[in-house]
């Protein structure tokens, strides 16, 4: 087993005694962090089959070709709308957003693309947008928008070019090779 393996192994055991400790001993705030990861946990279950057939799909449906021509290297601005775009139909939290970015990835779309999709997922996705209006206004969440956008699309930019200078490359998993 490797050395990174073995201290996730080992991390999760001192987790898992760490709680049962917390209920055997009545300590509250354990008690309260082994619910609200029951609560977490469940609710993430619940939410990744449906992600997950929708990446499957997308994996079919959606060619390599469209994804270069709209998200590739040759994309320009409008790629970064079509990102913005595909994230706001993005389902779950922001840890979901992390296999489509992968599978743009392995279809061909650049490193800003991706970089900017997985941002864009973070701040304006419709269910998220729809509570947040009606809770806060649209008038905040037109500003938010409108701030928050433009910097994810500044720091998408910024990264690609500087991993781009590093002749970085995101690596492909063990199977997709």
């Amino acid at each position: 087993m490797m050395l990174s393996r073995r201290v996730t192994v080992m991390t999760g055991i001192l987790y898992g005694a760490f709680i049962c400790i917390a209920f055997l001993a009545g300590y509250e705030p354990g008690q309260r962090i082994g619910r609200d990861f029951v609560y977490f946990s469940w609710d993430i279950l619940k939410v990744m089959p449906p992600v997950f057939i929708l990446i499957g799909l997308f994996e079919v449906w959606v060619s390599s070709k469209a994804v270069e021509k709209h998200c590739g290297k040759d994309s320009g601005f409008a790629g970064f709308l079509w990102a913005i775009l595909l994230a706001g139909t993005a389902v779950g939290g922001v840890q979901m957003a992390f296999p489509v970015a992968y599978a743009l990835h392995k279809k061909g779309a650049r490193l800003g693309m991706i970089f900017t999709y997985v941002g864009a997922a973070a701040i304006c996705r419709i269910p998220l947008t729809t509570f947040e209006a009606s809770f806060l206004g649209v008038k905040f969440t037109v500003i938010r928008w409108a701030v928050s956008l433009p910097l994810v699309i500044l720091a998408a930019v910024f990264l690609e070019r500087y991993l781009t200078v590093q002749s970085y490359k995101l690596p492909l998993m063990e199977m997709d090779k």
